[in-house]
């Protein structure tokens, strides 16, 4: 194949004149600086080479493909060269035996004759047999050389026997020669090897190859992030990169023995058409990975953050209304990766069928059991070998509908698709233009979308295909779209689809022990579809330039009652989809023992059936962000203000109800407990309600044994500070039961962020008689808990000395932010909400998430000279959101001119 690579390339002695630079070395003069002098040459000869290279790639950066043929042919000259030297010079024979024989062997990427700008070099040394002494140093000094010249060598050496029995046991080794390529020395001794190759390794272990190869490719997958649309891509390795277009080649070489991969066409494992999606992607790719490690100086495959703004400007992407030029990369990236995954199911269910008829079927992956079961009905569509296809080529061509019937019967008939239907399904997406609007094909798309079994499936077989896209334009725009923030795991499309998916499996009951309330308000709620609707549609909006709830409510006006939705169910759709967040922001940023907090959420839900509704679709939309996204902390918040909303639109009236659960509470912590009944009384009338309705009841005992213990102890007071392992949200509880003082919680921010730890939430309590017992979460740079005892120790004496001592402790010097999180601008905002709460101002704040920030943010509140009674930390990828609830010395909200000073403050924290 790599003839033909490098036949891509223009000029090519201006990368390396082989024969000039071999003129330049035979006049060396012998002496002890030979090596040293021929290492100068050939590293002059490299760079001039590189550099001719990406000369050529930042003039036409789309070229990645022929830059990746350039990198392998300057690197098959360079060993060409060395090659030739050792041979000539150190180590001349006059008159070689049949044993003093040496063939160069090029493999991997090196074989393909394609290399990103720092990729190994794969290379077999190939001997007669046993290796003559001869071999021996010539092998050596070659090495040597190569490693001299700074290039990295993976090497073996092997004969043609030794080939054949590793490669009959080893996949890797099996692989590896496939791609090998004959580069210099010896060519009659690897054509043995070769033909040795195939017909003692090859011949007849197709399908053991392709099933072995799948089982590979999969483990890579989860290795690196099983989806293809994750926002970091790996462009080698991912779902959807480079790696999985050479697997479809190395299997349709194995099989067929195919030369190069536009001979799939011919193999009848791809059609003309799909082999220029196979190649545009593949351009892209190498472009991708070349851009990629020129950036970053080293081998680096996966496309960071830190990196994708400067690869975007460097292909000239360029912003456009509502889209950044990143992100139109990005999108363009994943349409690629979209492409590659297409591509993959109709080339493996082609291949399927091609072996099953020379009896060798293999069991293609991917595919779910519950798509397995003889369908009851047919509707005119075929079955062919248990998957659903279709008659004729010109099927949706005389009824475009049935372009949605495909996917409804599949999905309610529990039938994979088969290639010849996908194939036609996608040549032929653009005829759904058609029917629109037409009510049975949307009563058909509706039935898909609220399939119970597996929505999420058939959907993504749906938006590959381009159906889905197609028949809901709006869902059409976020295809592939990517967020460029480090919260979101995944595109927009994939978000949406997997949260439908969760929603299905909530309902069966599959997440009961996750979701118990979801699972159990599945049997209340009105409208299911209205649901469905509402979870494809909540960010249908993104990208479009403004507040994606406002826009996005106006396209469910639009499209309920193209569904077939009637006006309550549309009108309920759009409620949901414009207050999507409310649930969740009110929770995560709000304090939820003030009344006020209740009061103002309600007024804006207004009904028990959007709050469930609502529940269901916060749940879903924050556990399909990504991996680790939700936890229970999120859980119990969540469930706190649910319960106190419901509460309150059930009993009508805002007081009602609060001193009860406040006394349940109580009554659940005495229970626990075992204590008398005096001491657990005084013990409760010395807390306020907020407390009794914030805290969990696992944290009430910690805390109830923790004051406790400390009143216990004779002698002069002292703080006291427990950190325990919280295993169930992934972070380490910090406890401070100590007497009040101005800028106590600066003084224990401070400390924590001296000690490296990071909080990620705090709850402020003070008792009646000035007492403060506060409660922080905090995890490590790596965001997890102190799971070892001595680290939690080490935050624990942090602390205590911070607390005991004279002066509060420094702010920690700041550090410079990492490449991902520098990559993003976040101008810092300040936020004052005067109507969020009757006692307290809130204030929001807004910035760059990074160590230290919310002791700075404390600091600056403490230095106003105003009193923290709670705050509330939420981090969105790198964006910290902190709110404070403050009020003056004198216990009353902030007058203006306060309030304009501490805005200046705290700004000025969050900008530092």
């Amino acid at each position: 194949m790599s003839a033909h690579r490098f036949d891509l390339i223009e000029n090519r002695r201006a990368i390396i004149d082989r024969r000039l630079v071999a003129d330049t070395l035979a006049v060396v003069a012998y002496g002890p600086d030979l090596n040293r002098d021929v290492c100068h040459l050939l590293n002059a000869a490299i760079e001039t080479g590189r550099a001719e290279i990406s000369r050529r790639l930042a003039a036409e950066p789309s070229r990645g493909r022929i830059a990746a043929a350039s990198y392998a042919f300057l690197t098959d000259q360079i060993i060409r060269l060395v090659h030739d030297f050792v041979t000539t010079r150190l180590y001349p024979l006059g008159n070689p035996t049949s044993g003093e024989r040496l063939s160069l062997v090029a493999l991997g990427g090196s074989g393909r004759g394609e290399m990103a700008p720092y990729s190994d070099v794969d290379l077999m040394f190939l001997t007669p047999g046993s290796r003559s002494p001869w071999c021996e140093q010539v092998i050596e000094a070659i090495l040597y050389l190569l490693w001299d010249l700074k290039l990295k060598v993976g090497q073996s050496s092997r004969s043609p026997e030794e080939l054949v029995a590793l490669a009959k046991s080893d996949m890797s080794v099996r692989t590896a020669m496939l791609e090998a390529r004959w580069l210099w020395g010896d060519e009659a001794l690897f054509d043995r090897a070769a033909a040795l190759f195939k017909s003692k390794v090859v011949s007849g272990t197709a399908a053991e190859f392709v099933t072995a190869k799948l089982a590979e490719r999969d483990e890579r997958h989860i290795r690196v992030g099983d989806s293809r649309y994750v926002v970091e891509p790996n462009v080698k390795d991912g779902k959807g990169g480079l790696r999985d277009l050479h697997t479809l080649y190395w299997i349709g070489k194995y099989v067929h023995g195919v030369e190069r991969p536009a001979d799939l066409v011919g193999a009848g494992l791809l059609t003309a058409n799909e082999f220029r999606r196979f190649e545009r992607a593949e351009r892209f790719f190498w472009s991708v990975r070349c851009h990629l490690q020129l950036a970053a100086g080293r081998a680096e495959d996966r496309l960071g953050f830190d990196h994708q703004r400067q690869i975007a400007a460097a292909m000239r992407y360029a912003d456009r209304p509502g889209k950044s030029a990143v992100e139109r990369f990005m999108q363009f990236y994943f349409l690629q990766a979209k492409a590659v995954g297409d591509l993959t199911g109709v080339f493996l269910a082609q291949l399927d069928e091609q072996l099953a008829k020379k009896g060798r079927r293999f069991a293609l992956p991917d595919l779910p059991a519950l798509f397995r079961r003889k369908p009851a009905r047919l509707n005119g569509f075929v079955l062919d070998r248990g998957r659903l296809s279709i008659p004729s080529d010109d099927w949706f061509v005389k009824e475009p509908v049935r372009l949605v019937e495909l996917f409804a019967l599949a999905a309610s008939e529990g039938l994979e698709i088969h290639p010849k239907a996908m194939r036609a399904a996608a040549r032929d997406a653009r005829l759904i233009d058609a029917v629109r609007a037409d009510r049975q094909a949307n009563a058909l798309f509706l039935d898909v979308l609220t399939e119970l079994k597996s929505p999420d499936v058939v959907l993504r077989w749906m938006n590959e295909a381009g159906v889905f896209g197609r028949f809901v334009p709006d869902f059409g725009r976020v295809v592939a779209q990517m967020q460029f923030d480090m919260y979101h795991h995944y595109t927009v499309d994939e978000h949406s689809i997997r949260a439908i998916g969760l929603l299905a499996a909530i309902e069966r009951g599959e997440l009961a022990d996750d979701h118990p309330l979801s699972t159990a308000l599945f049997r209340q709620i009105a409208s299911r579809r209205t649901l469905y609707v509402a979870v494809l549609l909540h960010d249908i909006a993104k990208g479009r330039g403004g507040d994606h709830s406002v826009i996005g409510e106006q396209i469910a006006f639009e499209l309920g009652p193209r569904f077939g939705l009637d006006p309550a169910e549309t009108e309920t759709v759009a409620w949901l989809v414009r207050h999507h967040l409310l649930l969740s922001s009110t929770a995560f940023k709000r304090d939820l023992a003030d009344p006020k907090t209740i009061e103002d959420f309600v007024a804006r839900v207004q009904s028990p059936e959007r709050l469930r509704l609502l529940l269901m679709l916060t749940v879903v939309d924050i556990r399909a962000v990504g991996p680790g996204v939700w936890n229970d902390w999120k859980r119990q918040l969540l469930r706190a203000l649910f319960d106190a909303a419901e509460e309150r639109l059930r009993l009508g009236h805002k007081q009602r109800g609060r001193p009860e659960q406040v006394a349940a509470r109580q009554q659940e912590l005495a229970a626990a407990l075992g204590w008398p009944t005096r001491t657990a009384r005084a013990y409760f009338k010395r807390l306020p309600d907020s407390y009794w309705l914030a805290e969990p009841l696992e944290w009430q005992i910690a805390n109830a044994r923790q004051v406790a213990a400390a009143e216990a102890r004779i002698g002069e007071p002292k703080p006291s500070v427990v950190a325990e392992h919280d295993v169930a949200r992934g972070a380490t509880r910090i406890s401070v039961f100590a007497p009040d003082r101005p800028g106590l919680f600066y003084r224990i921010c401070a400390a924590l962020a001296g000690a490296g730890a990071s909080i990620v939430d705090a709850r402020i309590h003070t008792t009646r008689d000035g007492i403060a017992l506060d409660n922080l979460l905090v995890q490590d740079a790596q965001a997890r808990a102190y799971a070892d005892k001595r680290l939690r120790g080490r935050l624990i004496r942090a602390v205590e000395a911070a607390l005991t001592s004279d002066q509060p402790p420094p702010l920690p010097q700041a550090k410079p932010l990492g490449a991902r999180r520098a990559a993003f601008t976040i101008a810092p905002s300040v936020i004052v909400a005067g109507g969020a709460s009757t006692r307290t101002t809130v204030v929001e704040v807004n910035a760059r998430d990074r160590p230290a920030l919310l002791a700075r943010l404390a600091g600056a509140i403490h230095a106003e000279g105003h009193r923290l009674h709670s705050a509330h930390i939420a981090t969105y990828g790198e964006r910290a959101v902190d709110v404070f609830y403050l009020t003056g010395v004198d216990g009353r909200k902030l007058g203006t001119d306060e309030v304009d000073a501490l805005r200046a403050a705290l700004f000025a924290a969050a900008d530092s």
